[in-house]
């Protein structure tokens, strides 16, 4: 069920009589994490709003401030308002105060919303299209965005947001994570959706600058670095015994051969040549694991100073 079919199951309900307290929307309080409300008469239209969301499987804002919504999901123009959409409205005389509820149609100059709280239930009540602060929907990219996720995130990489990660077209934490950043860093909304502001200066912004101690850096606490490092050091060992087991004999058997025709003999002998060249091709395979180590250590330094990883 989406949440406006949920909301729409609970049209009806009511406070509860004089000083009694309606369960079901003492329910609503405790799903979006406010079971410290002792009664009903506590404004409730965001919580209701938000338990049916929770019911969905759609995090809410978890607030009881109808005004939370203006900062949910992705901004929609009014004229593209759609049925199950989030409205908010002001209310009360206090600048944070407003109301929050689903629309239900939006004719002419009104819009129908279905909320709770509506004279202390939960109906279908008109207000002036004139009052809407704002409309929001579920989900991470604004319908009036051109740019789609796939060159969203190219950008950013190109920026120097390298924790996009993968260039995969889907908004999952990584890509999130990038977006805040570039918010952060341009003064933009904390929130990590893919909207006009967004792309606007996604478009017109310069690449990110390095600090110039990490240009001139190393990452710390690497484990890439320490297992190069410990790579290149069991390398080093590595080769040298091997050389080593080979120069020694090498040096005995020079000392004791008398002519080069007992050289000869040795060396076409397949069980002397085994046991000369094994030490030498353990010796390549211990430099190759050391030659290895380093790019690996390079590399990892040099993604650190140019931005690529933390």
């Amino acid at each position: 069920m989406t949440p406006f079919d949920i909301a729409r199951s609970y049209n009806g309900t009511t406070e509860g009589p004089g000083p009694a307290d309606n369960p079901v929307i003492m329910e609503m309080y405790a799903s979006v994490g406010h079971d410290w409300v002792e009664h009903d008469s506590v404004a409730w239209c965001a919580a209701f709003v938000g338990h049916c969301l929770e019911r969905a499987g759609i995090r809410s804002t978890r607030k009881l401030t109808a005004r939370s919504y203006l900062d949910w999901g992705v901004p929609v123009e009014v004229v593209d308002a759609q049925q199950g959409d989030i409205g908010v409205i002001p209310r009360g005389s206090s600048s944070w105060q407003g109301h929050v509820f689903f629309i239900d149609r939006i004719e002419g100059a009104w819009v129908w919303g279905l909320g709770g709280n509506q004279d202390d239930a939960v109906n279908v009540k008109r207000y002036p299209v004139s009052k809407l602060l704002g409309v929001r929907r579920a989900g991470n990219v604004a319908p009036s965005v051109t740019m789609s996720v796939e060159e969203v995130q190219g950008r950013l990489k190109e920026l120097g947001y390298h924790e996009v990660g993968q260039i995969d077209g889907k908004i999952g934490p990584r890509t999130r994570a990038a977006i805040l950043a570039f918010r952060q860093d341009n003064d933009l909304a904390l929130v990590p959706i893919i909207d006009v502001a967004l792309t606007e200066a996604l478009e017109n912004t310069a690449p990110r600058e390095i600090a110039p101690e990490r240009a001139s850096g190393a990452p710390a606490e690497s484990r890439i670095v320490t297992a190069s490092n410990a790579q290149i050091g069991l390398g080093v060992i590595g080769a040298a015994g091997s050389i080593g087991s080979q120069i020694a004999p090498a040096l005995v058997e020079a000392e004791q051969a008398r002519d080069m025709a007992g050289r000869v003999f040795t060396l076409i002998g397949l069980e002397s040549w085994l046991s000369n060249t094994l030490p030498w091709v353990g010796a390549a395979v211990f430099i190759g694991v050391v030659v290895y180590a380093l790019r690996a250590k390079a590399a990892r330094i040099d993604d650190h100073r140019t931005g690529k990883t933390p």
